[in-house]
């Protein structure tokens, strides 16, 4: 099969021809319709997540079920499916609980193993972790629920407990700050969203935020606490940089909750967050790692429904070889919206 192969940490990524995988017990092999490019392949490409070189990153996918390895009761072979990028072993008591994002025995394809950059790819515990895809959802908008979109929704509805009137301050308007601001305008609550990419606040705006604000040379928690009226209800760190952390933590007012989507890799020691805030004003700092294959039934109803379109994120489509180009600039790349990338695609 094609795949984008990384040789070495920071190396150029290439497409080439490598072995298909096999299906591992208890799991499948899907052949991938179309997988996202995110912010944490960029975190696997330089070298801040462990992985095994040579390696095919990916891990936000859809597709079509090709094999099926033994064990598996509950998937065959042309199911149309998706999968949280934390794949739980199904076994645990975490699984058991439907808390496989934090199973301490989990699966991540594109970082556990090799990932969706490829035509086809391997996905551990099929009766635990995948997700089937209603014949309304095309499989590209299903590719961009598995990590950003998921990751957002549960973030918001599942560990801030939004309501509606709350003011939600997103910090970064990524594909996943994005997917905050609509999933939290679809939960009622008022939005401002905070970005250096005009592109992107525009696009955030058309999303629903009621306000908008270009974070270069600007005091961001300043601003925040204008625009709200004192702060906000919750703020939410979509990028992952000790700046946007801080200026999110400081947004909130008294008693609010912070939850931190984006990576802080423990680059040249780990970032500083002003717990002295945090502790004075009493605020909840919340992680959010993914979603649980258990908890997409409410998210993917809004998804038919039409509550929730993910599809109005995808800023462009591309085949194998311009992702391998893009994956090393992800950092930097002023694009509005995800990237999806269709394998198939010339």
């Amino acid at each position: 099969m094609r795949a984008v192969v990384i040789d070495a940490i920071r190396g150029r990524p290439e497409v080439r021809e490598v072995a298909e995988p096999t299906e591992p017990p208890g799991g499948v092999v899907v052949r991938v319709a179309a997988t996202g490019l995110c912010r944490s392949d960029w975190h696997a490409w330089a070298g801040h997540e462990e992985i095994a070189l040579p390696h095919v990153p990916g891990h936000e996918l859809a597709g079509v079920v090709v094999e099926v390895g033994p064990g598996v009761r509950r998937w065959r072979t042309g199911d149309r499916v998706t999968v949280p990028f934390v794949c739980g072993c199904g076994r645990c008591g975490w699984c058991r609980s439907g808390n496989a994002q934090v199973c301490p025995d989990q699966q991540q394809p594109g970082f556990t193993h090799w990932g969706s950059f490829a035509e086809y790819v391997a996905l551990h515990g099929a009766d635990t972790n995948l997700v089937a895809v209603p014949a309304s959802v095309d499989l590209a908008t299903a590719a961009g629920l598995g990590c950003r979109f998921a990751t957002a929704y549960r973030a918001l509805a599942g560990r801030a407990r939004v309501v509606a009137g709350e003011w939600v301050g997103v910090v970064g308007a990524g594909g996943v700050g994005l997917s905050a601001v609509m999933i939290a305008r679809a939960l009622g609550a008022r939005v401002v969203a905070v970005d250096r990419n005009p592109q992107a606040l525009a696009l955030a705006r058309e999303l629903g935020a009621e306000h908008t604000l270009e974070a270069d040379g600007t005091d961001v928690p300043a601003a925040l606490a204008e625009l709200t009226g004192g702060g906000c209800h919750v703020s939410v760190d979509a990028v992952g940089s000790e700046q946007t952390c801080a200026d999110a933590v400081l947004s909130l007012r008294r008693r609010g909750r912070h939850v931190q989507i984006g990576l802080l890799p423990p680059v040249e020691g780990h970032p500083r967050v002003p717990m002295d805030r945090v502790i004075g004003w009493e605020l909840d700092v919340l992680g959010s790692h993914g979603m649980a294959a258990a908890d997409y039934p409410a998210m993917m109803s809004l998804v038919e429904q039409g509550s929730l379109r993910p599809q109005r994120l995808v800023g462009r489509t591309v085949g194998l070889a311009e992702a391998a180009a893009l994956l090393p600039v992800v950092d930097t790349a002023a694009v509005a919206g995800m990237t999806i990338i269709e394998p198939g695609r010339a």
